[in-house]
């Protein structure tokens, strides 16, 4: 884990140096929507110190990924997808296999509509 890298599009965007749409925010993490929407609610969470992805996280960051889910809730919540009768997929790429196409940390918030398996 550490500070900010210049060459991140994830770490300019937390530092507003790249515009984005804000949902929610922590003083761990940033939430905003994602530009290429899965989903009709697709949220990313990022946080504002740059780990690559989650193959990178060590035991010292579990407070971190707690923080990620926290303000995942909290766009849950503020998008109106939470609740006994709603729902919404998390979703955490690591690597290029899996898509990865930002190497930073991130977890998708998607919902706003049933969704099926495989996720799509």
């Amino acid at each position: 884990m550490g500070p900010a890298m210049t060459d991140c599009l994830f770490c300019r965007i937390v530092s507003r140096e790249v515009p984005s749409t804000p949902v929610a925010e922590s003083d761990a993490a940033y939430a905003f929507r994602d530009i290429a929407p899965a989903a009709p609610i697709h949220v990313l969470v990022v946080p504002k110190v740059h780990v690559t992805s989650a193959h990178h996280l060590e035991h010292a960051d579990a407070e971190l990924m707690g923080e990620l889910v926290l303000l995942a809730q909290e766009v849950a919540r503020l998008e109106g997808i939470d609740g006994p009768d709603r729902g919404y997929r998390l979703v955490m790429n690591v690597g290029p296999d899996a898509q990865m196409s930002v190497p930073h940390l991130h977890l998708h918030v998607l919902g706003g509509h049933l969704m099926g398996w495989p996720p799509g």
